[in-house]
């Protein structure tokens, strides 16, 4: 019961909130600002709007603190640590809040990945490929390592009801529609989003079970089958499907929702914190 009165705290703080009007500045125009930077704003946007609570922002966690915490669940998880120092570093850091036991728990970890620079290319008229006669040019796999971060995170928060890992994606490999390009000279080149030499979408859709994307599964999904009870640790997968790059208070947006949907899942355990303020 308590968690539910928290949750409904929290969404109404958020709608007594005066909103994140001139948090960028002049920043907001630029392309070039990192997921990171956006993670700031995010915790000063948390800040402002649950002055109670206490947030911390990290680059990196460390291995020995993932197998930890896998040691926490069952004594058999977490013994192999072949590197000492190795650690994970998701490129738009770490975001955590202070519960009441003075624990630090996880409220978004977020990424953006661009792959796939043929629109880009098209634009300018470059060519590609070994003899500089194509339009488009296979896609990587470069994308795929983001499985390792994802995984472990997953890991670390294997005690946890949620899991706001938020991936953000922008290039021609992520496209979900099919879209034509005109080159310098005229010509029009079609990119379809379902041709196997460019999509990779499906690399990455094992990370939210095959559920939609652009939605945000921040809050953990149990399944049933047969006598067995399933947690599923999902991804927030979000894409610009037509290739462009991403809006910066549209990603803002996102991460602080996915932010908020953790405090609400969290409800209980920082509730004594709530109440004092009151």
């Amino acid at each position: 019961m308590a968690k539910k009165n928290q949750s409904k705290r929290l969404t109404n703080q958020h709608k007594e909130s005066k909103g994140v009007v001139g948090i960028f500045g002049g920043e907001a125009k630029s392309h070039d600002i990192t997921v990171g930077k956006i993670s700031h704003f995010v915790i000063e946007q948390l800040e402002k709007e649950f002055p109670q609570l206490s947030f911390q922002y990290r680059t990196s966690i460390k291995k020995e603190e993932i197998n930890e915490a896998l040691r926490k669940v069952d004594p058999e998880l977490g013994q192999t640590l072949f590197v000492s120092n190795s650690s994970i570093i998701p490129d738009g850091g770490i975001i955590e809040v202070k519960d009441d036991n003075d624990n630090w728990r996880i409220v978004l970890v977020s990424e953006a990945k661009h792959q796939g620079k043929d629109i880009e290319n098209i634009k300018n008229g470059v060519l590609v490929g070994k003899d500089s006669n194509q339009d488009l040019m296979a896609a990587g796999n470069a994308i795929e390592r983001s499985h390792k971060n994802i995984s472990e995170i997953a890991n670390l928060m294997l005690s946890e009801s949620h899991f706001p890992y938020v991936l953000f994606l922008e290039g021609s490999n992520f496209l979900t529609e099919t879209i034509s390009i005109e080159r310098p000279d005229g010509r029009v080149v079609t990119l379809e989003y379902n041709s196997g030499m460019l999509n990779r979408l499906d690399r990455l859709t094992s990370a939210n079970y095959g559920m939609p994307i652009n939605s945000n599964l921040c809050k953990n999904k149990f399944v049933k089958h047969k006598e067995k009870t399933i947690m599923l640790q999902a991804t927030s997968i979000y894409t610009q499907g037509s290739g462009e790059k991403w809006d910066i208070k549209k990603m803002f947006d996102i991460m602080l929702e996915i932010s908020k949907t953790s405090l609400q899942v969290l409800g209980s355990e920082i509730f004594n914190q709530i109440t004092k303020s009151k």
